[in-house]
């Protein structure tokens, strides 16, 4: 890589050392189809505990009342989950809230922003959808590093000019690649956002920053200036991630009190009647060597446990962003090789 160090891969999956099963499942699939995974190890779970136990679960219902504790717990922890969920729902909610000063503030911050883009990409207004917003800004980029080349093609110096043409190749395919998987992406959906992570801007910028501290001397006022436009076109693709990043963060929590909401009420209503109505005595027989009374306990504890799970489900993709996102500006929170080293004095 011409001393800047060694080049990242396009996407995060690629970039991540977690294997790919471990990828897919905290960020790409979708949080209901976990949701019903974890319920499926659950059930799988307690099944074979059942079945490893020296003490089978009839001969402790003669003695306890296994069953009507483990119950009772739940419902208690059902209802004190569903005032969680209306807790941090009035909190995303009360962002959106305030005085009119404060949300002209935020009208006025927008529009600055959406006009500072509007300067970097020559168009006379951005566009409205957060997926073409963000192709615009890596169109914009793109454009700028072609812009980069051409002043530095004037130069003399071979090694500057076969690091550039390096760094932009590797800039606009990329860009390119991304483009492409926006195109249809509708934000709400993971797809947005995903593509906007796997726009690794950040080590653009460092590469762009160390080609500049190795050939400063043969910077002319012509490659300064398309230079700093690519870094600035860089920038706002940065903010601008990061504030749909933020968005989506809202939209998600939202998302998950919504689901927990529908998932409390059957799961209440399956720990409520294990109380009020189930007799153990009643119950008798086997399914597939398993008695049927184990079967039921099952089945009705993983419905129980279910708004947990969802919950676990979305907080594993919101948490795996944010550690991922840490970051912002040229700063690479995971191992890279950076090649030469730089001489900082």
């Amino acid at each position: 890589m011409s001393g800047d160090g060694s080049q990242p891969r396009d996407t995060m999956a690629e970039r991540s050392e977690d294997p790919t099963w471990k990828h897919e499942l905290l960020l790409n699939a979708n949080r209901w189809l976990v949701t019903v995974g974890l319920m499926g190890f659950v059930a799988v779970g307690l099944l074979v505990v059942s079945q490893l136990s020296p003490v089978s679960l009839l001969a402790l219902m003669d003695e306890k009342e296994p069953v009507h504790t483990l119950f009772q717990a739940l419902v208690t922890a059902l209802i004190t989950g569903v005032t969680l969920v209306v807790t941090i729902n009035s909190l995303v909610l009360s962002q959106e809230l305030g005085a009119v000063e404060d949300q002209r503030e935020r009208l006025e911050g927008a529009l600055e922003f959406r006009e500072t883009v509007e300067s970097s990409i020559d168009a006379p207004i951005s566009p409205p959808e957060p997926s073409s917003f963000v192709q615009a800004i890596i169109a914009a980029s793109e454009e700028r590093a072609h812009d980069f080349r051409e002043a530095v093609s004037d130069g003399h110096d071979e090694e500057f000019e076969e690091r550039v043409d390096d760094f932009v190749d590797n800039l606009t395919t990329h860009a390119d690649s991304i483009r492409d998987d926006l195109e249809d992406a509708q934000f709400g959906t993971y797809d947005v956002v995903k593509a906007a992570l796997d726009y690794n801007y950040s080590w653009k910028i460092f590469r762009a920053r160390r080609i500049e501290n190795a050939h400063a001397d043969s910077f002319t006022d012509e490659t300064r200036e398309a230079y700093d436009q690519l870094l600035e076109s860089l920038k706002l693709f940065g903010l601008a991630r990061e504030h749909f990043k933020t968005l989506y963060f809202q939209w998600e929590l939202i998302n998950l009190s919504r689901a927990m909401m529908y998932v409390a009420v059957p799961a209440l209503v399956v720990t409520t009647s294990m109380l009020l109505f189930f007799d153990a005595d009643a119950v008798s027989g086997t399914v597939l060597g398993i008695d049927a009374v184990v079967w039921i306990v099952v089945l009705a504890s993983t419905v129980a446990v279910a708004p947990f799970l969802l919950l676990i489900a979305f907080v594993l993709r919101i948490a795996t962003m944010a550690k991922r996102t840490l970051a912002i500006g040229p700063f690479i929170l995971r191992d890279s090789s950076r090649g030469e080293e730089i001489d900082w004095e």
